[in-house]
């Protein structure tokens, strides 16, 4: 058993022996280091007002990505490295060029949200050399201005990509090698323990066999990986967690797996890491986790936590599920694995026994043939949570006979939920307007959608039901309809 949480803070190294399990980064940051660059705009990573970088040895590398301090538990950071905005000018208090370009195109007005578009653009241009303007844009979605109309910030993100991170002035570059040198003295596989002042305890398991130990003595222990979900619930909903569990670390659950059959991710990778296999092998599916929060939140968020948390309005669930997918539990007994529609049983209610957790997912690869397509409705394009969302898995013969047909939906049960009537008035029938028209209908026989303030039911099951007029129309739809539909979609 190790006895603190250790990081390194922009250069200098914490240890932490006690610590609240829920205390957030970006309190930590503002309380108690009175660094106070990062703001608290929403509490719950939407606005990226209180973005920094995290950065980990992965695989020997030095990985920083962007990430939502205000929902990033402290207790997460072992054997990191977080860099904060105070970290970037010089000494002498030159600005760093990320800066400087934010100042040159006039980026900044009132400057509250400019820390954290200024992190943003930092580790967009740490990554990426020369980015277009659509990369630029996708960078920026988790960052929110009120003033600027974004464009003065795009220009800004043009400019500074024609330097190179060099080591003359960029504070990472010179840092690098002494970076990774003392994250690997930080690196361990010892299990970490720590109480708080108020008796809570926090639990950093060093292999997923210690995890699942840990799960069998404490079956009730919130396990967190990417904080997407459980930071809300402690900064909006006040809950208080005990135990805490923290696998974001575990190597082991972060592999993702290419083979003839298809893909395996383990419960740990995040979108943003399963992102290039899932574009390159389903590419309805990448283009899903583009409009998945903004960037912070798919550098955090994993899909293996979008499954084990069930929500109804989960946006991966329903892609899986309309593509087969099967997800293996893991216990200190031996593991299991199950359709991953039958994982979800009811409102907040999974077939997880006590002790076990999501260890990974296997998603078929589709054929080469097979027609694949997944819609999400929600009422801003980016970084926002689903309406609906709804998937589609098709495959027809030569004669335009429907073979096999899947679809799912989230946002119109209690669970992420097939669409089983629909898939019985389409499957073994000719793929027409008329079959597609009669099927309509069965919607009314699979769902009974609510009304909440993101939709109404009536809205729901009405778009539900255009949706599958339009995966039709996609499918078997002349060149102009389909350029309709990819304007509309743009």
């Amino acid at each position: 058993m190790a006895d603190s949480i250790r990081f390194i803070l922009n250069g200098e190294d914490i240890a932490l022996a006690s610590l609240d399990p829920t205390e957030t980064l970006l309190d930590y940051l503002r309380l108690k280091r009175r660094l106070t660059g990062s703001k608290e705009g929403c509490a719950e990573g939407d606005c990226g007002a209180c973005t920094v970088l995290v950065g980990r040895l992965v695989s020997g590398r030095l990985v920083y990505e962007t990430v939502n301090a205000c929902i990033r538990f402290v207790g997460s950071l072992h054997a990191t490295h977080v860099v904060t905005v105070e970290h970037l000018a010089a000494k002498d208090g030159t600005l760093h060029p990320v800066q400087q370009a934010m100042v040159d195109c006039h980026g900044s007005q009132c400057g509250f949200c400019t820390p954290g578009f200024v992190m943003s653009l930092y580790g967009l241009w740490l990554t990426s050399e020369n980015p277009g303007r659509a990369e630029i844009e996708r960078a920026l979605q988790g960052n929110l201005c009120r003033c600027t109309g974004y464009e003065p910030i795009v220009k800004a993100a043009e400019q500074v990509a024609r330097i190179r991170p060099s080591a003359l002035f960029d504070p990472l570059e010179r840092e690098r090698a002494e970076i990774i040198a003392r994250l690997e003295d930080l690196s361990t596989r010892d299990t970490i323990l720590l109480k708080g002042t108020d008796g809570r305890s926090l639990v950093v398991p060093g292999s997923v066999e210690a995890l699942a130990n840990t799960l069998a003595a404490h079956p009730k222990a919130t396990v967190v990986a990417g904080a997407t979900d459980v930071g809300l619930w402690v900064t909006k909903q006040m809950r208080v967690l005990d135990p805490v569990v923290f696998i974001n670390h575990l190597e082991d659950l972060q592999k993702t797996t290419v083979s003839p059959d298809g893909i395996t991710l383990g419960a740990g990778v995040s979108y943003t890491s399963a992102f290039a296999a899932l574009r390159r092998e389903i590419p309805a599916f990448g283009r899903l986790i583009e409009r998945i929060g903004g960037q912070q939140v798919r550098n955090m968020g994993t899909i293996g936590g979008n499954v084990a948390n069930g929500s109804p309005i989960g946006d991966s669930p329903p892609a899986l599920i309309a593509l087969g997918a099967t997800v293996t539990l893991r216990s200190a007994s031996g593991t299991r694995t199950l359709p991953l529609e039958d994982f979800f049983i009811d409102y907040g209610k999974q077939d997880r026994q006590p002790g076990e957790f999501v260890e990974s997912l296997f998603v078929p690869r589709p054929k080469a043939e097979s027609h694949v397509a997944i819609y999400k409705i929600s009422k801003r394009r980016d970084e926002d949570i689903s309406a609906l969302c709804g998937a589609f898995h098709l495959e027809k013969d030569a004669a335009g006979i429907v073979t096999h047909i899947r679809i799912a939906f989230g946002g119109m049960a209690a669970t992420p939920k097939r669409a089983r009537s629909v898939e019985a008035a389409l499957y073994g029938k000719p793929l027409t307007q008329a079959t597609v028209e009669a099927a309509r209908d069965a919607f009314d026989l699979d769902y009974k959608p609510l009304t909440d303030w993101r939709a109404t039911a009536e809205y729901r099951q009405l778009t539900a039901k255009n949706l599958l007029t339009r995966f039709f129309l996609e499918v078997s739809g002349t060149p102009q309809e389909l350029q309709r539909f990819a304007v509309e979609e743009a």
